[in-house]
């Protein structure tokens, strides 16, 4: 992070993921959905990769963000719950809540850039942020 980067907010200077980490292969397994996503949203992508499901935090988390979630070769989203599952769109408010905590909980976790096409992806490959991430999506299902 330069100076100026300090002092103004800039964008944090993460280290490159190793191409040979265990989130590097699955970031690769589900690129066709990362750069579909990436295309659509037009907007930063922090992605938090597992071997069942990927969390993906879109925008500047944890002021102002999206969340979508890449399982079985498809993208979800806030809006898929409503369309797919009936969930009532006033739920995903208190839902947005909890997952903008974790995140401000999980700020201190380890974080790497890695190329998406032309794109910077922020990747956290965190166990534990994942598992927090989709039990409080979970939740609203049931």
């Amino acid at each position: 992070m330069g100076f100026f980067d300090k002092i103004f907010g800039g964008k944090p200077d993460y280290p490159q993921l190793d191409s040979g980490s265990p989130a590097a292969g699955q970031l690769e397994h589900i690129r066709n959905e990362l750069e579909r996503l990436s295309a659509e949203a037009k907007q930063p992508l922090e992605v938090i990769p597992g071997e069942d499901s990927t969390y993906v935090f879109i925008g500047k988390p944890p002021k102002k963000f999206g969340v979508a979630w890449i399982e079985e070769g498809r993208v979800h989203n806030f809006k898929t719950l409503v369309e797919e599952n009936g969930v009532e769109p006033s739920r995903l408010n208190k839902v947005a809540e909890d997952l903008r905590a974790i995140y401000e909980a999980n700020q201190q976790d380890e974080r790497f850039t890695a190329k998406l096409g032309d794109q910077d992806l922020v990747v956290t490959p965190s166990d534990s942020f994942r598992l927090q991430v989709r039990e409080t999506i979970e939740k609203i299902l049931h």
